[in-house]
């Protein structure tokens, strides 16, 4: 697996790198694809203590991003987005895989 498979914004990864550094105990931010959501398929987030030997890891400056290898298949040419605006604030993925997704941004079919 290459590290130029999934991107992480600068916007994203200063607010990955502010979350970690808020609980001492989390290394980084999972971010997993799972079956459900309103369009077939959602994004899941979790800090975590650790990486498994399947994982890609992202790091830009203090944060680090895992993907484990099944959910890389969903998310191949992604990129990881924080957005803070009107509607509040939110990690997106732009996922060019994606033929749908719902309004709350975290559901997508393949």
């Amino acid at each position: 697996m290459t590290a130029d498979t999934v991107t992480l914004s600068d916007s994203a990864a200063k607010r990955i790198a502010a979350i970690l550094k808020s609980d001492a105990e989390k290394k980084a931010m999972r971010v997993s694809v799972e079956g459900g959501g309103c369009s077939g398929f959602s994004y899941k987030f979790d800090l975590v203590d650790g990486e498994q030997n399947d994982d890609l890891v992202l790091e830009k400056g203090d944060a680090k991003v895992l993907i484990d290898s099944l959910s890389l298949v969903y998310m191949s040419g992604s990129e990881i987005d924080f957005v803070d605006n009107l509607l509040g604030q939110s990690f997106q993925i732009r996922n060019p895989n994606a033929i749908a997704s719902c309004g709350c941004g975290t559901s997508f079919s393949v």
